[in-house]
């Protein structure tokens, strides 16, 4: 039981380093250790305003960064879902449901706190890819266990 929660604490703590790292490349390795710096002139309301690029699609072109970084959100959000659901006990109720959601929420806390970093952007469509990532791994997981028997 614990090692399911040090793992969960170790992947939330993973993705926000990565999210804390400005112009970061996933193709760039040396670039995943640079210095964070804060957008001081940032709020939450300039960042979650209507019109804002929060809400906008991506500037930049379709090209192998850009897919290597899509699957990383994927896989990783995708992890994180199952994790989460992993350190849910076995009797609760809605557990697919409340592993799912607190991925979502994790990814929308994420993608704002990117928006404060400089050099790096927060996007509600991330947080839709994580969320989709997530969806994805639950989904498996409850097609491969929903016809085991159960142990009685």
């Amino acid at each position: 039981m614990i090692l399911k929660r040090i793992l969960l604490i170790f992947l939330l703590l993973a993705i926000s380093k990565f999210s804390h790292t400005p112009h970061l490349k996933v193709t760039d390795p040396s670039s995943w250790t640079n210095s964070s710096v804060w957008d001081y002139h940032a709020t939450l309301w300039s960042i979650l305003r209507p019109g804002s690029e929060f809400y906008n699609s991506y500037t930049y072109g379709f090209n192998v960064e850009f897919i290597l970084r899509k699957i990383a959100h994927l896989s990783f959000f995708g992890m994180l879902g199952l994790l989460f659901y992993l350190n849910f006990t076995n009797k609760e109720k809605y557990r697919y449901i409340k592993a799912w959601g607190c991925a979502a929420v994790f990814s929308l806390v994420d993608e704002i706190h990117q928006a404060f970093i400089v050099g790096r952007d927060g996007r509600i469509f991330d947080v839709m890819i994580d969320s989709i990532g997530a969806a994805i791994i639950l989904f498996l997981l409850f097609l491969s266990t929903r016809n085991r028997p159960t142990k009685k």
